[in-house]
This record gives C-alpha cells, structure tokens and sequence, in this order.
C-alpha cells in the first residue's frame, strides 16, 4: 500500500484577516450544510481510484475549518474513514482560530478521531492583532490550549508571524515566549507577505514593515530561542519538539502523495499534480450535477521532479542528496555540488557527510540559492541507466 495525505480545504471564515490572500470567504449554515455535502460525495467518488492507498494523514485547512462546525467536520472525516483504507496511526490535524472553539466541541472532535490541532496565534500582542485584523486574543489562545489539553488532545501546534508593521525584535520575542509558556508541540514562524489586493496592502500601516536586516534578526533570534527550548527545526519555519513534526506538511516537501477535496485545493497523486474550481457554488454545483471540477492538471516528468526534489529539499534540514540525485534522477551532481561548495564558505550551507542542507543564515536567502541550484540544473549532464550500470548519456 502506498502512503496518502488528504487534505479538506474549509473556505469559510467567521471573518476574513486583513493580511489573507487564501480563498475563503463567510458562510452562513445553509452554505456549511450544502458544502460538507458536496466534500462527502466527492470523497465518496474518489475512493474508487484509491484502492492500491492507505491514508496516513489528513488535513482540514482553510478558511478556519471549526467555522462549520463539529458536526460537519466530524461527518467529512467519517465519510474518509468508509471511503478509504486509514492507518491506525494516522495524523488528523484541524487548522482553528483561538476564539473559535469551545471544550465541548474539541472533545466531540478528539472522540471522533481529530488527534492534533493548529492554533493561528499569530502574535501575543493586542495592537499587532488588530492590524492583522484578528479577532482574539493572546488570553483566547491560553484558554483554548487549555481546554485542548483537557479533551486529550496530546499535539498542538501554534503559528506565528514576524514582520509585522511597527513590529520589534523584541515585542516578536515576547510574542514568541508567550507561545513557548504554552508547552505546545509545534511551533510554525511565518514571515508577513503583503499581497496585493488584501485590505492591509491599503492600509498606511503597511509602510511600516521592519527592515529586512530587522526581519533577519527576528527570525534567527527565533530559531535560537526554539532550539534553546527543546524545539528542533525541520523546516524554514517550523520547530517541533521530538517526534512532532507535521506529519502532513513533510508530504509536501518530500514529494509525496497528497489528495485534495474542496474548491482551490491542490493534490499529486501518481504522475499528475491538479487543483479544483476556485469558488464554492460553483465546485459545490459541480459535484452535485457530476460535472468537471478540476481546475488544472498537469503530468510530472522526472525532470520537473528533479528539480522539485532540490527546491523542496532544500527548504528542510534533511536536505538534498547528491546520490538520490543520481540514483533517482539520472544526473551528475557535480554542477550543483560546487554552487553549494560556495554557500558553504559563507556560512549558508552545510554537510554533514551524506547530506547538503542550509543553516539558518541559508534560509534567510533560500530563494537565491534555489535559484543557483537549479540554473546549475540545467547545465548538469544526465545519465541513462543501462543493464551494466551508469553511463553518460550521449
């Protein structure tokens, strides 16, 4: 059996944050209601083409998934458990904004099944949480991990974000210590991207963003502070303390096998990567009419791949290997051996006898030194794989 992820895409927000670019919109209960609907038949149509599957993680993302409500989220992950084969171990994580759960609702949640949470904390501070346009507080956050911790719930997950405007490294610091007073499994650091388009982009306060130099400094400051605290980091922005990491989310980076349901959701399953429709109505009238839901779909061929194989790697802490590249891939690893060998004298890469990896310094840039490796990609030679062994291909 290979391994799945499922992935639930919720698009529906008690309120929208000024900062948000994802698709999700509010909702009312006849919308809920009409959507977990829909995600039920969809499961139940895709089960067909999964029986060579079992599932090892699933996801409920958003959109603030506990906006619809237990009952449906429950109903959506049963109809996975009739619909596929699911591993006894199996990771069951739902996304939730801090003001949006009671204790009832998170120990109906754990009894059906739900095993971890992630909590959008963002920051501890009021004045940073208004700008973002959050509707909690850091008093909600210390309550609802409370009242986690009381349904059973044994991994929690919070995200927070640096970077934003009139943010110091030392009010960040404290949002982060806050955080760590919460003894949550996992911690997630994001960094604050403006996107066109969302209110905040509008907004005067988006011309007070700290300097890059500041947002440098926040963000190793944190990687130092996590690693102090037991918190071990897997990936540009998460920490997990032993054994915690997300589970689903290694699935992306380590090209494995996802399945989405619900408008805008992505998925790669086998050779082929594809999204659906990006609006509810119309995804939600298209399942119930079985019309063609799927937005975009493309075949994956080993060079594309390959350079996904270096790109993702490189954003975790297990990093790239130069005989997977070979091995798996068919190409030398000569070009992009000496790319790294340069980060390596600066401080940005590092090898620990089998692996390439960047350091902390090296996430702060990873964009430019993805960029050098795949151009260096490109100029790699590639094998053929004979009887006998490698050769160069002619």
């Amino acid at each position: 059996m290979k391994p799945l992820g499922i992935y639930i895409h919720i698009p529906f927000c008690l309120s929208k944050c000024a900062y948000c670019d994802f698709y999700s919109k509010c909702g009312n209960k006849n919308e809920y209601k009409e959507y977990t609907d829909a995600v039920i038949s969809h499961i139940s149509e895709a089960h067909l083409r999964s029986s060579h599957y079992e599932v090892d993680t699933i996801y409920f993302g958003g959109g603030t998934p506990t906006a619809i409500g237990e009952k449906n989220l429950i109903k959506i992950l049963g109809a996975i458990l009739r619909s596929f084969r699911v591993s006894e171990n199996c990771e069951v994580t739902c996304e939730a904004n801090p003001n949006s759960v009671t204790y009832p609702m998170l120990k109906r949640l754990r009894r059906a099944g739900f095993n971890r949470l992630s909590f959008g904390m963002q920051s501890a501070d009021r004045a940073e949480l208004r700008v973002l346009g959050r509707t909690h507080t850091f008093d909600d956050v210390r309550a609802a991990v409370e009242m986690a911790r009381r349904a059973k719930f044994s991994n929690l997950s919070l995200d927070l974000m640096y970077g934003l405007p009139s943010q110091t490294v030392e009010s960040f610091l404290d949002s982060l210590d806050a955080a760590i007073t919460l003894s949550p499994e996992h911690i997630s650091c994001y960094s604050l991207k403006i996107e066109e388009g969302t209110p905040l982009a509008e907004r005067p306060e988006a011309l007070f963003l700290p300097s890059d130099d500041e947002q440098a400094d926040m963000y190793l400051a944190a990687v130092t502070r996590l690693r102090d605290e037991g918190y071990e980091q897997y990936e540009i922005s998460n920490f997990a303390k032993e054994g915690y990491h997300s589970r689903h989310n290694m699935k992306y980076w380590t090209l494995g096998e996802y399945w989405g349901f619900g408008p805008s959701a992505h998925s790669l399953v086998g050779k082929k990567r594809f999204s659906y429709i990006r609006d509810t109505a119309l995804y939600i009238d298209a399942i119930e009419n079985h019309d063609e839901v799927i937005d975009r779909i493309e075949a994956i061929n080993e060079s594309a791949r390959c350079g996904e194989y270096l790109m993702l790697g490189l954003r975790t802490r297990d990093g790239i290997s130069g005989d997977v590249l070979e091995k798996r891939y068919l190409t030398y690893f000569d070009e992009i051996e000496k790319v790294l060998l340069k980060y390596h004298k600066t401080g940005h890469a590092e090898f620990d006898g089998h692996k390439w990896s960047l350091t902390p310094e090296g996430f702060l840039i990873s964009n430019r030194i993805i960029g050098d490796v795949l151009d260096a990609l490109e100029s790699s030679e590639h094998l053929v794989r004979p009887l006998n062994g490698y050769v160069r291909k002619e």
